[in-house]
Order: structure tokens, then C-alpha cells, then sequence
């Protein structure tokens, strides 16, 4: 069985007819290099959505451009890690420069691919930050044997939670539509710590680290709604 075959037993994907075809050397060309071919068939099998309710792939349809693989996070993020790795603030295992943001959980985790050697993405291996301190873990294989290995528990990931297999198992697909990059986006997300704090102090009992239940961060963002 394939990683990919294995993913989609695991944690079924949407309805066939329910994601937008992608333009993937259209995506390439934007990006400036080639993707590894696994994590575009699940990109066209999945869409844009969160796995496990907390682990959310960048995707080139994303309802939002904070999760969307051509907008503007990637870079973001990789600048703060030149940063932290000039100013010595956290130890960044690799150079920031062969890390490309590919996703980011519901705690604020990123996943990245280890872009080295550029030119042959199928080899590309996959690193997890810590939210709001120093770990780093590292997977030696790709984005869907990463995922496969996390979503039958025979990886463990030191930054995730640990109810993070408690069944069901789920694809949850995004709820807004795909858009164009927005010239006013949408404001970014918000630190897990602020969502907690708020649940505290509106009657909620919330988990002080790990995962945030999804009924509170519903409950959260329609609160907070503009």
C-alpha cells in the first residue's frame, strides 16, 4: 500500500467532484521551483483543510492566504527563522533558506520541507517547530509518509498533543471557497494563548497546552467575527 493509499483509509477525503483542479505549473512557476509530486496528488485528492482537526497543509486553494502555499506565510516565516538563527533567540537546525513552510497546526507549529538538494523535491525531508520554544523534530521522508506515520501512531511528535488519534480520524475541508490573493487580507491568526484566554474567561474549560477543542475555537470565531 502507498503512503498516499494509506492516508486516504485512514482519513478519508472529500467527495470526488468537491476540489478545484490546480494549475500546478502554474503554482511551480509562481513558487520558483518544483513540488514533490506526493504532496501535489494529495493537494488534488484532499484540497485545502485540517487533518486530525489540528493539522492544517498549505494548499494553493486556501480560503485564506496565511495557509495558502503561494502567499505570503513561506516567506514570513523563513525571514523569522534568519532572524532568530542571526540573533542566536532560538537554534534553527538547518539554514533557513532550504526551509519552506508547508503547514502549521492548530497550537502554531509549522511543518516545513527541507528543500536540500533543491532539484530533486521527492527527496525532500520534513521538520516540525516548536510553537513558542526551541524543539525541532525531523522526519526522514516525505510529506505523506510523514503524515501516514503520524496518523497510524507509528510517529510520535514531541510538539503534538497527545489525544491528537483520538478517533474519528478526520478531513475537515476548508468552509470558504477558494480565492484569489486578497489586496486587503484578512487579519493573520491569532495566538493560541489569546483563544485560551478568552475561554477562560468566558466559561470555558480549555487544556492549558496541546490542542484547542474545536468547539471553543468555533465558539471563539464567532465572537470574534468582524
Amino acid at each position: 500500500m502507498t503512503d498516499l493509499a494509506a492516508i486516504r483509509r485512514i482519513c478519508p477525503p472529500p467527495s470526488t467532484g468537491q476540489t478545484t483542479p490546480i494549475d500546478w505549473n502554474a503554482v511551480e512557476t509562481e513558487l520558483g521551483m518544483n513540488l514533490p509530486e506526493d504532496y501535489k496528488q494529495l493537494a488534488d485528492i484532499y484540497g485545502p483543510g485540517e487533518y486530525c482537526d489540528y493539522i492544517n497543509i498549505y494548499h494553493p486553494h486556501a480560503a485564506t492566504p496565511w495557509v495558502n502555499l503561494t502567499g505570503p506565510m513561506p516567506a514570513r516565516i523563513r525571514g523569522q527563522l534568519q532572524h532568530d538563527s542571526d540573533q542566536g533567540t532560538h537554534p534553527v537546525p538547518y539554514p533557513p533558506q532550504h526551509l519552506f513552510a508547508i503547514g502549521v497546526t492548530s497550537n502554531g507549529e509549522y511543518l516545513f520541507w527541507i528543500t536540500d538538494p533543491q532539484q530533486t523535491p521527492d527527496n525532500w525531508r520534513i521538520a516540525v517547530n516548536e510553537a513558542r520554544g526551541p524543539l525541532w523534530y525531523t522526519y526522514d521522508g516525505t510529506l505523506t509518509e510523514f503524515l501516514t506515520a503520524v496518523m497510524t501512531g507509528q510517529t510520535t511528535v514531541p510538539q503534538f498533543p497527545r489525544d491528537l488519534l483520538d478517533p474519528p480520524i478526520s478531513f475537515k475541508p476548508s468552509t470558504a471557497p477558494p480565492t484569489d490573493y486578497p489586496q486587503n487580507p484578512p487579519r493573520p491568526a491569532v495566538d493560541t494563548e489569546t483563544i485560551r484566554e478568552w475561554a477562560r474567561a468566558n466559561g470555558y474549560a480549555v487544556p492549558p497546552h496541546g490542542r484547542i477543542p474545536l468547539d471553543i475555537k468555533d465558539a471563539w470565531e464567532q465572537a470574534n467575527r468582524p
